[in-house]
């Protein structure tokens, strides 16, 4: 794995690292991330195991997917290390680990449209049964805390009324629909947390993400930010299958990462944070263009293939309100300019030495 031998990206881990938060209540714990070999996930575990390298911190990192062989191929670099244990595992199912751990991190899910179309059900599923299984562990193991990600889709269609949703905005879903699956699970995922604090007094905070990109996403993600990354990590020009005209919040990895490291520690119980700043507001024919000119390239519009198109949202506007995680003294870290830019150079330099 050559991601951490790029400097730039070595870099952003040390940024995250070196701002501000209550690190001592990061170091000497314990943590099990879920959903492990995602784009969010293994960013927070390239961070976590960057402390232990750089601060002598004492992380113990449970990094738990579905596949032994895809943890094993993106976490190979840390097979040697005492604070570094792989579990292969579905969510879905009851799953055993023996050791005590101190935070949880649910954040298995499909979360990009071809995924949503072609795998309905796992969808659905993986934020029902797999949030119960992480609680009901939860309980069992006494965890201090529990993240479980959700995501700006959960507030359906803006209704013309506000123009940033807050966290107690609730928009039109069309429950009766394949696509609805994505944010009804997540909708259906924040109410079980809900009901295991009232039940079991668990402490659980509820991160609300936008449209994420960065340099650990999938190469196999049908979100439009994503395809036009691999995109311009191809030297091609911008494919844009629409007007562009959505107008949707967007946030970094890194961000997202520190956002919710920063929660883990200084979230109230119970409560939903939006994870998004207002310089990552874009039109999706402005994200085109910036990531265009990463490579001066030109954009071309190109219609969707079936699968993609069953799986794309019918919201044209989203954007998240991010005040309520701010006042808690979080900002963001990464310039719009860089986060673009390193992605795709990232990304590339990864492909080259595969």
């Amino acid at each position: 794995m050559v991601l951490l031998e790029n400097e730039i990206y070595r870099a952003e881990l040390d940024k995250i690292n070196q701002a501000n938060n209550n690190w001592k209540k990061i170091d000497h714990h314990s943590f099990l991330i879920i959903g492990a070999t995602g784009m969010i996930g293994s960013y927070m575990i390239d961070v976590l195991m960057r402390r232990n390298e750089k601060n002598q911190s004492n992380i113990h990192i449970y990094a738990m997917g579905r596949s032994i062989d895809r943890l094993k191929k993106r976490f190979s670099m840390y097979e040697e290390s005492t604070f570094f244990h792989m579990v292969e595992a579905d969510v879905t199912q009851p799953f055993m680990l023996d050791k005590e751990v101190d935070y949880i991190f649910h954040g298995a899910s499909n979360t990009h449209p071809r995924a949503y179309a072609t795998d309905p059900i796992g969808t659905i599923m993986t934020n029902l049964m797999g949030t119960q299984q992480v609680l009901e562990f939860a309980v069992k193991k006494k965890a201090q805390r529990v993240a479980f990600l959700s995501t700006v889709e959960i507030y359906g269609e803006n209704r013309g009324d506000v123009e940033k949703f807050t966290e107690d905005y609730c928009g039109y879903i069309d429950c009766n629909t394949l696509r609805a699956g994505y944010p009804e699970g997540k909708r259906a995922g924040e109410s079980l947390c809900q009901a295991y604090i009232a039940k079991h007094d668990l402490d659980i905070i509820i991160p609300r993400v936008c449209r994420t990109f960065g340099p650990t996403m999938l190469l196999n993600d049908s979100k439009a930010s994503s395809q036009f990354i691999l995109n311009a990590v191809n030297n091609e020009d911008i494919v844009l299958k629409s007007e562009g005209n959505q107008y949707f919040s967007y946030a970094y990895v890194g961000d997202v990462v520190y956002s919710l490291l920063y929660l883990l520690v200084n979230g109230e119980k119970g409560e939903a944070y939006n994870v998004a700043v207002e310089e990552f507001d874009f039109y999706l024919k402005d994200l085109a263009k910036m990531i265009a000119n990463v490579n001066q390239k030109d954009i071309i519009f190109s219609l969707p293939e079936e699968d993609e198109r069953k799986g794309f949202s019918k919201a044209s506007t989203a954007l998240l309100d991010g005040k309520k995680l701010q006042d808690l003294g979080w900002n963001h870290l990464f310039r719009v300019d860089e986060t673009f830019k390193n992605t795709v150079e990232i990304i590339r330099n990864e492909k080259s030495n595969v």
